[in-house]
């Protein structure tokens, strides 16, 4: 039998430390348990994945403008013919793959401003192509979130439905999708798949260090009408958050998780003007592990932040802008420490952060314990995925069979789909 040929998807290489460490966490897991699968990618920054990871990749869109705005009329064009012409590239490049993994990220949410016929349709195509060409595509560990625009819903709904296996990182992206309209009887619900990556820690840094991670935050899809607004009092709420710490002689990190995330940095670098506030350059989920274990304590706001200062064990307080944001506080014990993101109150803030420090030690044990759960869950969210996609002895027989091709009805509808171990997030209340 040959090797299998497993694609993975999504806006990976493209400077998100959270998507990248998503792929990571699945390219671990196929090295060791198929390490003879051929890997390839369709994603948004194929050099930077190629690069780093040795895998083939493609671009996932032809036009190379995508996401930036097109105003004139060869600009609108082109990017209306690319809109047809990732039809057929899509479906080649699917047609290639006996699965495709889309690893985690939020990619049936809108919790930043998204345009339809951006990510969304991609993802549609893709999961239509898998569906017309006996590719079975699954969505592993993503996240979910009510959608207010009725074509993006539209294409989420049916990007859901088309997928052979679907499974969550939390609750509420569950919840979501059923709301939606999308049978999610036999979805799981597992931790982050950044969960099963080996934990990375540094030595415990400056006395009182505290670091603060930061976001190019100006809402969600639903508030673009008011996104400066909001941007300026985030800002100004983590300027003044910042500037409180430094005046009490506290060494402050502040870290990103996003390439655009640098000029929110930059701007509280020069609003507090203090040697004691500087900003790391961290470039993978290891480097804000590292960053998140030398702290004392942590305030974050971009998801995969916090969960590398959760995963070191670091106490964490959440400027939380999203469901998912404050399910995952819940899960790892610290529900009580979320503060909102687009009504940012210093004064609060920092109350917050005082009971935070005081509680660390027992926060320190809180984490630890689900640190341990939450790592088991993750593994079984991969020995689940491989069961459905990789069956020991596929049914080469059948005409037209490959190994993992999709026969036609949904994965969920299989029996072999019901044989998960019972790790799902509603079952253990500790983790919900």
């Amino acid at each position: 039998m040959s090797a299998a040929r497993i694609g993975v998807f999504g806006l990976l290489g493209s400077g998100n430390l959270g998507n990248d460490g998503s792929l990571e966490a699945v390219l671990a897991h196929l090295g060791r348990e198929h390490p003879e699968a051929v890997v390839e990618a369709l994603c948004g920054g194929p050099e930077a994945v190629a690069a780093r990871y040795g895998i083939r990749a493609t671009r996932l869109h032809w036009y190379r403008g995508e996401y930036r705005t097109a105003s004139r009329a060869g600009a609108i064009a082109a990017k209306g013919l690319g809109k047809l012409v990732d039809v057929f590239r899509t479906a080649a490049w699917v047609r290639r793959q006996d699965v495709v993994i889309v690893p985690g990220m939020g990619v049936l949410e809108a919790t930043l401003p998204l345009r339809p016929w951006g990510f969304p349709y991609s993802l549609f195509l893709l999961c239509a192509s898998g569906r017309l060409l006996g590719t079975r595509v699954a969505l592993v560990g993503v996240g979910a979130a009510p959608i207010g625009n009725r074509a993006t819903r539209t294409l989420v709904r049916w990007s859901a439905r088309l997928a052979a296996y679907r499974s969550y990182r939390d609750g509420p992206s569950r919840e979501a999708m059923r709301a939606m309209g999308v049978d999610t009887a036999r979805d799981e619900v597992c931790p982050d798949l950044a969960f099963s990556l080996p934990t990375v820690r540094a030595p415990l840094g400056a006395p009182g260090r505290v670091c603060v991670g930061v976001m190019d935050f100006h809402g969600g899809d639903d508030d673009r009408a008011r996104a400066e607004e909001i941007h300026r009092r985030y800002l100004d709420g983590v300027i003044r958050f910042v500037r409180a710490l430094a005046e009490e002689g506290r060494p402050v990190r502040l870290l990103t998780g996003d390439e655009c995330d640098a000029p929110v940095v930059a701007a509280i670098l020069g609003a507090v003007g203090s040697p004691l506030v500087t900003a790391a350059e961290p470039a993978s989920l290891a480097d804000l592990m590292k960053e998140t274990s030398a702290a004392g304590t942590v305030v974050a706001t971009r998801y995969h932040n916090l969960i590398c200062a959760l995963k070191t064990g670091t106490p964490t307080l959440a400027l939380t802008y999203a469901t998912k944001s404050e399910a995952l506080m819940e899960r790892m014990g610290l529900g009580a420490y979320c503060h909102p993101a687009r009504e940012v109150d210093a004064e609060r803030l920092l109350e917050q952060f005082r009971e935070l420090e005081k509680r660390a030690p027992e926060l320190r044990q809180t984490l630890a314990e689900r640190n341990r759960v939450a790592a088991d869950q993750a593994e079984s969210q991969f020995r689940a995925l491989t069961a459905v996609l990789f069956p020991a002895a596929p049914d080469e027989d059948r005409p037209g069979s490959r190994p993992g091709a999709q026969a036609g009805p949904d994965v969920h509808d299989r029996p072999d789909a019901q044989a998960r171990p019972d790790t799902r997030a509603d079952a253990r209340q500790e983790t919900s």
